[in-house]
Formats: structure tokens, sequence, C-alpha cells
């Protein structure tokens, strides 16, 4: 039983104004890695020790929703990452779920009979605003709920989608608690420094017009011609992205010459080029690589499997563009076209991840020369050169940036979306000039200074509903409660097979037969207690065979 947490004094704040709050609604920006879902586990489990409730939390992938029901249990605070509103009322035996804003969007009436009166957290809640949809099905899930806790990691605009729950001042959204990068670094093994050494370029190619052009990231183009030069640098068919490859997977065995585990993230631009890249990975630098796609059902297990094994590298195509937690990543290639700041700051946030006990911690991610991430990469520079307290300073401490931040261009998202890709080709790209900041000089020194953080005593953690107790074993096992339920409703499933198998009746008739022993109407629907009575029904019976 978790009876105390340290907590950072950014979140012992939050915490405190969030509690003394008398608005049903709170949001809390903080920059990736700071603690986010600590901060509101530690909200919500204050809050359920006053006041009995279910919890609810709403994450933008499903991916997420078991990092944040691993992380709930660590406070004694079980949801089940499995509910779907067909299955009906919320786990009897747990405190509450973890959801998908589209689930959330498909059947809103169904969260709303359930939810009312419920903390709800809302996390990453700038994704309301991906669909009107969501933001309108949001309105109607949690209208009744009784405290409503956003989180993003990013300040956001409304960009035309009010986001539900959310206070707006000239259309940009206004939280009540605010941690920046800035603080995060300068507060000290928070979050790490982040470089970005950027690479520029030749390119040529074959607009969908049938024009041919070729320029460098230097060279002023416009809109459409800076997104074709762009996906011409990244394309497998050049040499500028097996360069930069290259020079990135060299910084990562420097770095794991003093950090074993680190590893390394490509930010892909889709299936195929993910697939590719993870073939160049292996072909050219004879490193291991994980590929994870949201069209692979097992992408999820691939990305938790990564984040505790000595893999080198990582190929994802969004699915860990926010939120997940992978500490050992030390250094990236952003080899997307996707170029807005708000998902750029989202990869960033990948990174800068502290990891105890590690000692040196910059991280390194590789971008193109163009000018609209090289701004973006200036803006979160200047708040690390801000931050950085150090007696002595060098001209290199700027890692190789001007302060000229040129003519932007307005982004139009997935170039997919607005060129016949049959009719452009690319006819070469090759990197030429890389700014490389000097690692040695941004390295952190061992346990600098003292951790910041401090002990909060808990209350008891709010009792299961109904007074369930975990069944036998869950806590000298390890499990989660979640865990548990999966692992018994699996061997139950088992079991009933060879009973049909054994007696000749049917699975209908062996599932009937073990329900009705066991008290229960369907398995979907068992508690861990009844799964555990269904299980020793069904060995006693097999045992007679």
């Amino acid at each position: 039983m978790a009876r105390s947490i340290r907590l950072r004094p950014w979140q012992l704040a939050a915490l405190d104004l969030q509690e003394r709050s008398e608005s049903t609604d709170f949001l809390a920006v903080a920059t990736p890695g700071a603690g986010k879902t600590t901060f509101a586990l530690a909200a919500a489990r204050r809050s359920l020790a006053r006041t009995p409730a279910r919890l609810v939390v709403v994450v933008p992938t499903a991916h997420l929703k078991f990092q944040w029901a691993r992380a709930a249990a660590a406070l004694d605070l079980h949801l089940e990452a499995g509910w779907a509103p067909s299955h009906g009322p919320f786990p009897s035996d747990m405190h509450g779920i973890v959801t998908t804003y589209q689930q959330v969007a498909s059947a809103p009436e169904a969260f709303a009979r359930r939810a009312a009166g419920a903390f709800v957290i809302l996390d990453e809640i700038h994704h309301a605003g991906d669909d009107r949809a969501w933001g309108d099905a949001l309105l109607t899930a949690f209208d009744g709920a009784g405290q409503r806790l956003s989180l993003s990691g990013t300040p956001f605009r409304s960009d035309t989608r009010s986001i539900p729950f959310v206070r707006y001042e000239l259309d940009e959204a206004r939280p009540d608690f605010e941690y920046g990068y800035g603080p995060a670094l300068a507060e000290r093994r928070v979050v790490r420094a982040i470089y970005f050494p950027r690479t520029n370029g030749h390119m040529e190619w074959s607009a969908p017009d049938g024009s041919v052009y070729a320029a460098g990231f230097d060279d002023a183009l416009d809109a459409s011609r800076s997104n074709q030069r762009l996906r011409a640098a990244l394309s497998l068919d050049g040499e500028w992205l097996p360069d930069v490859l290259s020079r990135a997977h060299a910084r990562l065995t420097t770095v794991r010459e003093h950090h074993r585990e680190a590893g390394g993230l490509v930010v892909a631009t889709d299936q195929e080029h993910a697939h590719g890249i993870a073939d160049l990975i292996r072909r050219r630098l004879r490193a291991r690589v994980v590929v994870a796609t949201s069209d692979d059902p097992g992408a999820s297990q691939k990305i938790l499997d990564f984040t505790s094994s000595n893999d080198e590298w990582l190929v994802a195509v969004r699915m860990v563009s926010e939120g997940v937690d992978i500490p050992r990543l030390r250094v990236g290639v952003f080899a997307t076209t996707t170029t807005t700041e708000l998902f750029f700051r989202q990869v960033v946030g990948r990174f800068v991840r502290w990891q105890p006990g590690v000692g040196r911690q910059s991280a390194h991610l590789f971008i193109p020369d163009d000018v609209r991430l090289r701004t973006a990469a200036l803006d979160i520079a200047a708040d690390r050169r801000h931050s950085l307290r150090r007696e002595e300073r060098t001209d290199q401490d700027d890692d190789g940036f001007d302060d000229g931040m040129g003519e932007g261009f307005d982004d139009l998202g997935d170039l997919a979306q607005d060129e016949q890709l049959s009719l452009f080709a690319v006819i070469s790209a090759v990197a030429t000039d890389a700014v490389m900041p000097d690692d040695e000089l941004h390295d952190e020194p061992v346990d600098a200074d003292p951790d910041p953080a401090l002990l909060l005593e808990l209350p008891a953690p709010p009792l299961l509903p109904g007074g369930s107790r975990l069944a036998a074993g869950a806590v000298e096992s390890g499990e989660t409660l979640m865990e548990q339920k999966a692992r018994l409703r699996a061997t139950n499933t088992s079991l009933a097979r060879d009973l049909a198998r054994s007696t000749g009746m049917t699975h209908a008739q062996v599932n009937a037969e073990l329900n009705r022993l066991a008290g229960l109407q369907r398995i979907g629907d068992a508690t861990a207690v009844q799964l555990e009575r269904r299980l020793t029904h069904a060995q006693k019976w097999m045992a007679k065979r």
C-alpha cells in the first residue's frame, strides 16, 4: 500500500491550487517529463479519500491506457483499461476505468450515465479539438462529473475548435497552473537539456506538375515547394536520410559508453517509410531496431518491451508522439513531414524525461535544417540557454543556432493530403553541412544538486466499490488488479476449453455451468474474487474426469 509519495515542488504547488479551487474544472499545463501523471493521480487519490466516487481517465491512444493503469496501481488506484461501453456498468471491483477520446466519442451517453459525480482526468486535453465531434462528446459524457482535471504538455490555442472545460482568453487556453520547460530545467533533475543537431542538404525533385527543382534548406521557397523539398530530403531514395541516421547512430554509440541502455527514436512519416528506415538501420548500421506503427496490433507491446530492453533504435509513426514514457531515449531523428510546432514539441517531450542514477543526460534530436523546424527548435533552445546555470559559458553553448529565424511558412499538415504522390519523384538528396553541438560541454554533472522532491503523506486509499478486496495473491505476485483479472480470465478460458474437450459438452454449456457455480452471468463482468471461485470449480470438475 502506497502511504506516501515523493512530489516535486511544482506538483505540490499545483496540488494545493487544485484542492483549493472552487471550480469543477482545473487545467494544468506542464512540460513533458515533469510528472503530470503522478500529479493527477495524487490529486485523484486525495479527492477520492475525501469523497468516494468513480475515477475515469481519458487518454489519446490505446497504448497510454495501459501505461496509466499501471501508474495508478502504484498508488493503489485500480483502473480497468479493457472496458468498453458495450460491457455495461464499470467493473464493480475497480476504482474506475481508463479509456480513449475515440471511445468516449463512440458512446457519450453511456459514459454520462456511469460517470455522474466521477473524478475525471482528461490527459492531453488539446486532443479534444482534433475532431469537433470529440469535443461535443466530452461535453455530453462528463458534464455531470464531480471534478474534471485536464492536463496538457504544451500550451495550446482553440484553432476555431473550442475545447470543453477549458477557459480561453483571446483564443489562448488559460491554465490554472503552468510549469514550462525552462523552469523545469532550472530546477535540475526534472528534465534533460536537449540539443538540436541540424543538417542542410541539396535536394532535387520532380514536382507533380512535371517541373524539376533543386534547392537546399537555406533557399527561400514558397510553402508548397518547401514541403516538397522536405519530403525529398526524408525520402528513402536519397542519401540525405541515411547520412543523418549514420550521424545519429554515432552519437547514440557515444552516449551508450556511459549510459549502456540508452536508446534512439526515429519519427517516420508513414508506415512504409518506417519499415524502410528500419531496414536502413539494420543493413547500414548493423543495429537492433524495433518498428511500431498504428496498423500493427502488437505495437503497444513492442513499445513496452523496448522501454526495458537494450535495443538501440525504435522507429515509429505517431505512436510515441506524446505521453509515452521511455526514459532511456537519448537520441532522436525527426524524419516526418509533419512540421507543426505542437507536434514538434510533443516529439521533443519524448527525450527530456530525467532518468535517476544515470548521471550525464543531455539529449539530441537530429532535425532537417528546414526553417519551420529550426524556428521551433530555436524557441526551445532559448529556454534551455536561459535556464542552464553554469559558471562558465562559451560561444558554443548556443548549439550553433544564429538568432535569425528567417522567413517562416504556414504548415500545410501531412503532405500526402495535398499532393499527388504518384507524380512526385525524388531525383537526389545529399546531406551537406551539419551543425553539431559539443556533447561534452552540455552533459549534466552526476548528482550536481540535491533532489528537490519532497515527501507527501497520502491518505488511506479509497475502498474499492462495494468494499471488494483484492483477489488472493495480487500483492504478493506484483500484479495489478487489472493484470490479475486478465490472467484469471485467460486461465478460465483455457480450462473451459479442456473441459469441453473432455466432457463432450459444447463450450457454451461448460461456460454456463461454471458461471452458475460461481454465481455470475458472464465472465466479462466477473470480479477477481468471482474469477477465482469459477476457476476453483473448474479445477475440481477437471479433477473428477
